[in-house]
């Protein structure tokens, strides 16, 4: 398998460090707010690369880690006038909703930055005693100018990042690219106790500490957003290395990011939307399909008319599958078969493998797979069915299915309860929780929730979406 690696610049052959296992962090979210349809792509693009080295035979160990503790969420919590902590609470459980809702694989771990405090202290301690990070009055920093390679994954040179990067002035670093490893504590933020103080850990040290901890000071491959190239990973790549003297990542790979009207989701442009907003119109297969319409290298233009496109594409999918299994159910079929038809099916098989063998093509799978679905249904319009052939056919579908994480069945219509009636639900359900009535409160929660509405209580206000 070739996998265009964003050290090098280019295609490389995949080789795992060990045979059989192969080890993958993906850079998880920051849990100030709901995740949108740009962190959904990332999740499913890196859900079917491990989808499809477990088809191939390999042995799949992923990290997926939450970052707890970071300037966005003691902003957001401060907004909400809650703590951090439940905060972290209620988006790592929407989080989590989502991975289900689309299908994804859940990772062999999900670190909490909060939970390894103890592993980025000691980490950051061992740039300490390397000279390659100094204390300035209770902060900590990594000196960029100590590590010779900076620059190398993002491919810019230290001139070119001081000049073209808006860098925050501070009298506190030797170097403005210098980044922060530990922050001193300030008034009404969390803190934990440090050899420099009380204080809190930076965002890069968070990723560094969690991945060598579960997956070794060298894994396999470092996944997330094109838009963590740098500063985050060069920043994690740099004082990794620095602190263990060995290669810390094999390969790199990146995601592009998703487009509305050629420009990036942002909440100052108001164009945010999230996966809750798409999951509750359309099913989990035409996100996916959506998105893996594109190479994952290259950025998505997200419109409805393309989302109704894929849901196009899926219906075709369902139908032709659907179509098969009844033919399978009702009929006898011919035990004699055309060579050349098995061949058929066996070439399409092997050109979107093939397609999935370069760099992860998954529009160019998604291509042939639709090309293989117009030739079963023409195969279908003959007099005579061969019981070999429809055979592999289904194997076939039942392969590209379990590789690009379709569901592929037909969502059972609900019920469903007018905007009025469930705001009005919400306030009853408030009055019984003011009168400490949880029981009948709770009562209303989980009768909603048979209705695929979910209740999120964010201080005193609360607010629903759909599973």
């Amino acid at each position: 398998m070739q996998i265009f690696n964003t050290l090098s610049g280019r295609k490389e052959e995949f080789k795992p460090i060990e045979p059989q296992l192969i080890r993958i962090y993906v850079c998880g979210p920051t849990v100030y707010d709901h995740s949108h349809i740009g962190h959904g792509r990332t999740y499913v693009i890196y859900d079917v690369l491990e989808r499809y080295l477990r088809y191939k035979g390999y042995d799949v160990v992923k990290t997926i880690n939450i970052t707890d503790i970071d300037d966005k969420m003691i902003k957001r919590a401060g907004e909400l006038d809650i703590k951090v902590k439940q905060l972290a609470e209620i988006i790592i459980s929407s989080f989590i909703e989502d991975l289900y809702n689309l299908n994804i694989l859940l990772p062999e771990f999900m670190p909490r930055a909060t939970h390894h405090i103890e592993d980025m202290i000691k980490l950051i301690e061992k740039l300490v005693e390397k000279g390659y990070a100094y204390e300035a009055d209770g902060d900590v920093y990594f000196s960029v100018d100590k590590y010779k390679e900076y620059g190398e994954l993002s491919k810019q040179s230290l001139q070119d990042l001081i000049a073209g990067q808006r860098i925050k002035p501070s009298d506190k670093k030797k170097n403005p690219l210098d980044f922060v490893l530990w922050k001193k504590r300030k008034s009404g933020e969390p803190f934990w106790k440090s050899p420099w103080g009380e204080g809190r850990p930076g965002w890069h040290i968070e990723c560094s500490a969690m991945s060598m901890k579960l997956l070794g000071e060298t894994f396999d491959i470092h996944g997330g957003g094109e838009d963590l190239i740098f500063p985050h990973h060069e920043n994690e790549k740099a004082q990794s290395e620095a602190a263990t003297g060995k290669q810390f990542a094999r390969y790199w790979m990146h995601c592009g990011l998703v487009t509305i009207n050629k420009e990036e989701m942002s909440k100052s442009k108001g164009n945010i939307i999230s996966l809750k907003e798409i999951l509750n119109k359309y099913d989990s297969d035409t996100l996916r399909i959506l998105y893996l319409s594109t190479h994952y290298r290259s950025q998505l233009e997200f419109s409805w008319k393309r989302l109704e496109n894929a849901k196009n594409l899926v219906d075709k999918m369902k139908n032709t599958y659907k179509r098969i299994k009844e033919i399978v159910a009702r009929e006898e079929m011919e035990a004699s078969y055309s060579n050349e038809d098995l061949e058929t099916v066996y070439n399409y098989r092997k050109r979107i493998l093939n397609a999935l063998e370069d760099d992860l093509n998954t529009a160019l799978a998604s291509s042939e797979f639709m090309s293989f679905i117009r030739w079963v249904n023409r195969y279908l319009e003959r007099e005579k069915r061969e019981e070999k052939i429809i055979k592999e056919i289904i194997t076939l579908f039942r392969e590209v299915f379990y590789i690009f994480g379709l569901r592929m069945r037909r969502e059972e219509s609900k019920p469903e309860l007018s905007k009025n009636l469930i705001e009005t639900l919400i306030e009853v359900r408030r009055r019984l929780r003011d009168k400490k009535d949880y029981e009948n409160a709770d009562y209303i929660r989980e009768e909603l929730m048979k209705f695929g509405i979910i209740l999120e209580d964010i201080g005193n206000e609360t607010k629903y979406y759909y599973r």
